[in-house]
């Protein structure tokens, strides 16, 4: 089974994506093609750059952490990709949105 990574990509106008993958080269790839394979979200909202990325397990795991990440306030999502540091790897030891 494959290992997932969680990552963040921030968009021209500085909002943050989050997304789970198990290739990030290639999913970030597809985001900037706009390629029907990218998020809609993205689309015409470039350029966009890849801001973190940090493995997260399993898939049920990467879910669950994807959940927790988009959950937090544009302060704290900023804090992690300042920070560069590696994910916890239990959902739970990521702070709920204040």
């Amino acid at each position: 089974m494959s290992d997932w990574f969680l990552y963040l990509i921030r968009t021209r106008a500085g909002h943050l994506y989050t997304g789970i993958t198990t290739d990030v080269d290639r999913r970030f790839s597809e985001h900037q093609q706009g390629a029907p394979k990218g998020a809609r979200a993205l689309r015409g909202k470039g350029p966009l750059t890849l801001v973190y990325q940090s493995p997260a397990g399993q898939r049920s795991t990467a879910l669950k952490l994807e959940y927790r990440i988009k959950r937090l306030t544009k302060a704290q999502k900023e804090a992690l990709i300042k920070a560069q540091s590696p994910l916890p790897t239990d959902p739970e030891d990521i702070p709920h949105r204040l």
